[in-house]
């Protein structure tokens, strides 16, 4: 992968790092403890208690994702970035582009999904 190329992933993905971080301090003040002296309806109750699940998965899935691109941002610069990591093969710019904390090209991603 060209120098060019890798430094245009590295920009973009400090830029959903940025992203993310924020996702994650929303997602962090949209999980708190939901209250039990607090004077709202039973059913009021139960709905805050849902999306506060909601969130927490969100909330999870988000610091998955971090982690993930602060990976990926780490292993830039090795030679074995944006090779697969099933079959060794270049993943396509274009999809690191979009997905730069993948290490699986389309092919392993979709045997190992299904």
């Amino acid at each position: 992968m060209e120098k060019i190329e890798k430094a245009k992933i590295k920009a973009h993905i400090d830029k959903k790092l940025i992203a993310i971080k924020e996702d994650i301090a929303a997602y962090e003040l949209l999980a708190k403890p939901v209250s039990p002296d607090n004077a709202i309806g039973r059913l009021t109750r139960m709905e805050a208690i849902n999306s506060k699940s909601i969130n927490e998965a969100a909330l999870a899935k988000a610091r998955d994702t971090r982690s993930q691109l602060e990976r990926a941002l780490a292993k830039i610069d090795t030679p074995d970035f944006g090779l697969c990591r099933e079959c060794d093969e270049p993943i396509p710019s274009a999809r690191l582009k979009i997905l730069p904390e993948t290490d699986l090209c389309v092919q392993c991603a979709e045997n190992l999904s299904g």
